[in-house]
């Protein structure tokens, strides 16, 4: 069965894999992305994946849609055909709790734990970077333990401090600047997931795996003050 192709504009468009979230749906877009990056179809702007589906962004002075879409169609993999990608794994440092996590005593009672159990049970999980979204280089992570799979908050906050980790459903995620946000906010990370000064400003991509490693107040200010 084909991927559904769904038009957005005069100059984008949208393969959709299904409906389903998984590792295996995950494959097929970042194959399927790696392979329009790869054919550099002429007018191709940019090709944004996300947990489900690939965004085509093209200059339709270029190219016509239908056109591009016949060549994107031939670049469609297979389920049985899309590999699973070599990944790199990233080891965040996170201070739970405190200041930096101020809903992490909620997301606990929550889950009948104590602040340090749900600490420690986030840490135990490898994360897969399913998407990046909301804004410059914040990662959809999935997935978190059933037992910490609480909602977004009711009302959002109007400011939350870069490099805050929260929780919402399912899925964890990092606030790679200082911005509204509706997670339940369970500690903080110092490394900036978002650099312009960097040769590759994004820190992590889709595909990529992380690790959550806790360390205490102190250490969150050391690295702070070390990180470029």
């Amino acid at each position: 069965m084909m991927p559904r192709i769904v038009p957005l504009s005069e100059c984008a468009f949208t393969v959709d894999f299904g409906d389903e979230i998984s590792l295996q749906t995950s494959e097929l877009v970042l194959t399927f992305s790696a392979a329009v990056d790869q054919a550099a179809f002429p007018g191709v702007v940019e090709v944004v994946p996300t947990y489900r589906s690939a965004t085509i962004y093209f200059d339709p002075l270029q190219i016509d849609s239908t056109a591009l879409i016949k060549q994107v169609q031939a670049v469609i993999p297979n389920k049985s055909d899309a590999p699973i990608h070599p990944a790199t794994t990233h080891f965040i440092p996170i201070w739970y709790g405190g200041d930096a996590g101020p809903d992490l005593v909620d997301v606990a009672q929550q889950a009948d734990l104590t602040p340090a159990e749900t600490a420690r049970l986030h840490a135990s999980v490898t994360y897969r970077v399913y998407m990046l979204g909301f804004s410059p280089g914040f990662p959809y992570l999935g997935t978190v333990p059933d037992r910490l799979a609480v909602p977004r908050l009711p009302t959002p906050r109007r400011q939350v401090a870069a490099g805050s980790v929260g929780i919402a459903g399912t899925q964890t995620g990092i606030y790679p600047q200082a911005s509204p946000g509706g997670w339940h906010l369970i500690g903080r990370t110092p490394v900036r997931l978002f650099n312009l000064s960097r040769p590759q400003p994004f820190l992590l991509a889709p595909g990529d795996l992380v690790r959550f490693v806790s360390i205490d107040e102190e250490e969150f200010a050391k690295l702070s003050g070390n990180q470029a």
